[in-house]
């Protein structure tokens, strides 16, 4: 082993001794031409032209955003909160996450650490009035069209928002041990079903929460047009037909083609949750991430995506690491890249991993660092099939 090093590095010395005389060291051209064609410098095929994120849902963490620019990761995905970006508008009641100067300090404190404040994930001006609608959903809508206005003002066009009211993105288990003992978070239905109903709105239909999410379409998509914004709804995570009595409806891919119906635009889109669509379905009918992909990314209607993926269905799932899942993941990253995706793709709900903490759950540091790692390679193995 040590005679094969050694002899490795005089044949590396003697080709930089050459290259420094002038002695062309080139391989053949058929050997040289991939290689060519791949340059890491390019900037269309570098991330096979995606562009890579990272979410801080907890304000600007010094150390992950040290990390993510040593990974060349700038972009970087969140809210609104003066508070989290510590800028000086923190303190002042008077001024609203929607308005552009709260906008503003917010990009510009992203800015300072060498990131890119790419998309707006849990919009500050969306909430129950909206979804159930309530007696004060059209000031909340007058607010979101506020938001959508001042972030285009900015330079930001994606927000990633979600059609889940009362109870968000749930688990029974956020400390489900995994490969390794890397800890997961788990959704099992017993643990829910037999929850007290929440009665405070009164009786909730499916039927009423595709009329009020049709009610919000049309009052904020002409106006994100005008905006050149990009709304992505996110699936309901679980994709089960309800919890403690709220109805969910962003449960299938069926789901989503009636989304883009109700109304019709390049701005109605989708945030393309791995996780969440392949967890949709029982055994025997699993979704086909694939090919759901590539039916959404030929319709233009996939404006962010969450990569990730899970082991189970959608009662019964778990999180996974990225290559411990069900899903093909080349084959998703293949029909990305062949629909033409190239806007921002982040991982999401990674395991957390030994010596990380468990506080945030699924956004583990190390986790995080590993799943980048693969999808790097998945970007650059696709690209270079493509060579």
């Amino acid at each position: 082993m040590e005679n094969n090093r050694r002899d490795f590095l005089k044949k590396g010395a003697s080709l930089a001794a050459l290259s420094v005389a002038g002695v062309n060291t080139t391989l053949p051209h058929s050997e040289t031409s991939t290689s060519r064609r791949f340059s890491r410098n390019n900037d269309f095929l570098k991330d096979a032209g995606m562009q890579l994120c990272l979410a801080y849902f907890w304000g600007i963490e010094e150390r992950k955003a040290a990390l993510a620019r040593q990974m060349n990761v700038l972009g970087a995905v969140g809210g609104i909160n003066p508070r989290m970006a510590g800028s000086a508008l923190a303190g002042q009641t008077d001024v609203k996450p929607w308005d552009f100067k709260a906008i503003v300090a917010v990009k510009e404190a992203w800015e300072k650490v060498g990131l890119t404040l790419k998309v707006i994930e849990g919009p500050p001006a969306l909430g129950t009035q909206t979804k159930l609608g309530l007696a004060d959903r059209d000031e909340e809508i007058d607010n979101f069209i506020t938001l959508m206005k001042n972030l285009s003002r900015a330079g930001i066009d994606t927000i990633c928002y979600n059609w889940m009211p009362v109870i968000n993105w749930a688990r029974t288990a956020l400390d489900r041990p995994s490969r390794g003992g890397a800890l997961v978070s788990a959704f099992d239905i017993e643990a829910v079903k037999d929850q007290e109903k929440i009665t405070e709105f009164g009786e909730l239909t499916h039927a009423a929460m595709w009329k009020n999410l049709e009610y919000f379409l049309k009052a904020v998509v002409p106006e994100a047009e005008k905006a050149g914004m990009k709304l992505a709804l996110h699936p309901d995570d679980p994709p089960i037909d309800s919890i403690r009595g709220i109805p969910r409806i962003m449960t299938s891919p069926e789901a989503f083609r009636r989304l883009l119906d109700l109304y019709p635009s390049p701005s109605n889109g989708i945030t393309f949750c791995q996780g969440s669509f392949a967890s949709m379905g029982d055994k025997g009918q699993e979704v086909d991430i694939p090919a759901t992909i590539e039916y959404f990314g030929k319709r233009n209607a996939i404006h962010f995506v969450h990569f990730r993926d899970v082991r189970g269905y959608k009662d019964h799932f778990e999180e996974t690491f990225h290559d411990d899942g069900k899903t093909d993941m080349y084959q998703a990253m293949q029909a990305y890249y062949n629909v033409g995706f190239r806007g921002p793709l982040r991982p999401d709900h990674v395991p957390t991993m030994a010596g990380d903490s468990n506080e945030h759950a699924g956004y583990s540091t190390i986790g995080t660092l590993f799943a980048i790692g693969y999808i790097r390679g998945l970007m650059e193995g696709v690209v270079k099939s493509k060579a």
